[in-house]
């Protein structure tokens, strides 16, 4: 179908910006930050954030937890934006609609991010995180048995990194993982979306070149299955996902090809291609019509995967 008219409205507003490959780092981080002022208002919370011991130094989380009696799952979330840009503040609205329609709690970890820190740097902050959650899940007014990992874009790599590492790297075992339109391959040689999707939709071949170039150390990193999971060798016994992609995403076939991998290594996969929608879209829940049925699917998810 066409993109959707509110996607297009937004990008048009947007039309005079500069590319983010075109701009230093901490311009683009500012240049995305600025987005957090034209997002909709996000459901009330109850909030908290504190500091945990991490790899490279402490580490941020900001919890969320829903209303109701606990103890409540618990979704630890990893924001996207190219392991380079983005925050706990730009993803503040996606998390609280995760919160309150899906049930759980949230942890939104503030790992260390690309260039000042490359690869694996910040998979190591994502896999402590989780493994720290899990271990007081019961102070965070979580269930340790329901822990589940999420994120969006290169979030949802680095949710599925952690994914294979707890699988391969003695646990703790995961309810869940919750990809949203994820990174799961390098850009070379790239699928056709990269194609059809270079250029026009948001998010751009040209910009997840430069975020690759920031967070790869050296060229072979590109394919190491800890960088682009879809090239890791086995996903069997992974835990049950879902995958939602964007039918205007230069992401959208490595993510479905992604999710083709884990249903023939009978994984339990949902996967959902929303059409008319560009990549980030859910950031837009409340002012993108078609966003919030995306959101309510994945709240669903959540509680069903988590007997919520």
């Amino acid at each position: 179908m066409p993109l959707d008219p509110q996607i297009q409205a937004l990008l048009e507003k947007g039309a005079g910006v500069p590319a983010t490959e075109t701009l230093p780092v901490p311009e683009a981080r500012a240049q995305y930050d600025a987005r957090v002022a034209l997002m909709a208002p996000a459901p009330q919370v109850a909030t908290r954030e504190f500091s945990i011991p991490g790899p490279g130094g402490p580490l941020r989380i900001r919890l969320y937890t829903p209303d109701g009696e606990g103890p409540h799952p618990l979704l630890v979330f990893f924001h996207g934006s190219g392991f380079v840009l983005c925050s706990l503040e730009t993803h503040d609205g996606i998390c609280r609609n995760l919160c309150a329609g899906g049930g759980v709690v949230v942890a939104s970890v503030d790992y260390r991010l690309a260039p000042e820190t490359k690869f694996p740097g910040p998979t190591e902050d994502c896999l402590a995180a989780t493994r720290w959650c899990a271990e007081h899940a019961a102070e965070l007014g979580a269930d340790p048995a329901r822990l589940l990992v999420g994120g969006d874009s290169a979030g949802g790599n680095l949710a599925t990194v952690t994914a294979l590492r707890l699988r391969d790297e003695g646990g703790p075992k995961l309810a869940g993982q919750l990809l949203l339109y994820p990174v799961t391959d390098f850009h070379t040689p790239g699928t056709p979306s990269y194609v059809e999707n270079a250029t026009g939709y948001g998010l751009t071949r040209a910009t997840m070149e430069w975020f690759w170039g920031h967070y790869l150390a050296q060229p072979e990193d590109a394919t190491h299955p800890h960088a682009a999971p879809l090239r890791a060798p086995d996903l069997a016994g992974l835990p049950p996902a879902l995958i939602q992609t964007a039918e205007y995403d230069p992401l959208r076939d490595e993510a479905e090809l992604y999710a083709a991998r884990l249903q023939e290594a009978g994984v339990p996969v949902q996967v959902t291609r929303w059409a008319g929608m560009n990549h980030g879209f859910l950031f837009w829940v409340g002012r993108v019509d078609a966003a919030r049925p995306a959101m309510e699917e994945a709240c669903d998810w959540l509680r069903r995967t988590t007997g919520g």
